[in-house]
């Protein structure tokens, strides 16, 4: 009778590499492509910059021309030919101006103003709440009055009477909204600030003696970008609807500029009447902005919430 021993097997080594890791980029997108809203937010939201973007080659009839318009085109419905063949696919506007070629021009302006009062207004309201988080004292208690006093009056009430003083132009309505705005950057950035302050890095970097334009705009600021980030999202719709709000009161943009509110504003005598398009397509052109960069803010939040369990 023979013993058998058992064969040892050998097994496989382990590899010893430590796993890569995730950058907050990385997981961003990551998130980002986890989320079928997000990414339709996204994808709309590109196309609209792009069709933005690329009005001038795109649109069929440029609407700041006034050579190109015509009277006698007016009011004409959707699918509608002028004398010299054009087709109007969307319809005219009282002044024989093709609507989709004003929508595209007009999401230029919309884009345009929104996007740069929100950049403006965080670059103020976010240097201003770090100055009063890192300064204290009187400083924090001046600025945080001013922030204060700027958020008990309505943004619209606010915007109305600047204009009322400054009048019609892209550059006043931009200002207007900047003026508006920075006051919810400044007290978002300073009670973040507030907190990253007490922490042992920025003791470190004061003890080194650092200067402290460098301990803010170097240190504090990176940490307190996720909110500012998130809140920057949602405030370009809210530029956007705001503008269009003073576009359509008359007080927004002029005429030769039309933005998405003014084309609104143009149709809306004559809803009634049955020519709903002149109003109905920038509407919904602005409806579709709005909420596609609200999808994409909402989950931003989602994503940069310090919170959230990875």
């Amino acid at each position: 009778m023979t013993l058998q021993t058992p064969i040892a097997t050998a097994s496989a080594p382990t590899s010893s590499r430590p796993s890569p890791v995730e950058t907050p980029l990385r997981r961003v997108l990551r998130e980002f492509a986890s989320s079928h809203l997000a990414l339709l937010g996204l994808f709309v939201l590109g196309l609209i910059v792009l069709l933005a973007l690329f009005a001038p080659l795109i649109a069929p009839q440029n609407p700041y021309d006034l050579m190109q318009l015509d009277v006698m085109d007016g009011r004409l419905p959707p699918g509608s030919q002028s004398l010299n063949g054009m087709t109007f696919w969307l319809g005219t506007d009282d002044q024989g101006r093709d609507m989709l070629s004003g929508i595209l021009y007009g999401l230029r302006i919309s884009l345009t103003v929104g996007v740069s009062s929100a950049l403006i207004a965080a670059l103020v309201g976010a240097s201003l709440g770090l100055i009063a988080a890192y300064a204290g004292g009187r400083t924090e208690s001046t600025i945080m009055r001013i922030v204060d006093l700027q958020l008990s009056f309505p943004s619209i009430l606010v915007a109305l009477m600047i204009l009322a003083f400054l009048g019609k132009g892209v550059m006043n309505v931009a200002l207007a909204l900047i003026i508006v705005e920075w006051a919810t950057y400044a007290r978002t950035s300073r009670g973040t600030a507030l907190v990253e302050r007490r922490k042992e890095y920025i003791e470190a970097a004061e003890c080194l003696v650092v200067p402290r334009w460098r301990i803010l705009f170097k240190h504090l600021l990176p940490n307190c970008l996720p909110p500012l980030i998130v809140i920057a999202t949602v405030q370009v719709a809210r530029a956007i609807a705001l503008e269009a709000t003073l576009s359509f009161l008359g007080l927004g943009v002029p005429v030769t500029e039309p933005s998405l509110g003014l084309l609104i504003a143009n149709g809306y005598q004559y809803m009634l009447s049955g020519k709903f398009w002149i109003s109905f397509y920038p509407g919904i052109a602005l409806l579709v902005t709005i909420v596609a960069i609200n999808l994409v803010g909402d989950h931003l939040r989602d994503v940069l919430n310090p919170r959230r369990p990875s």
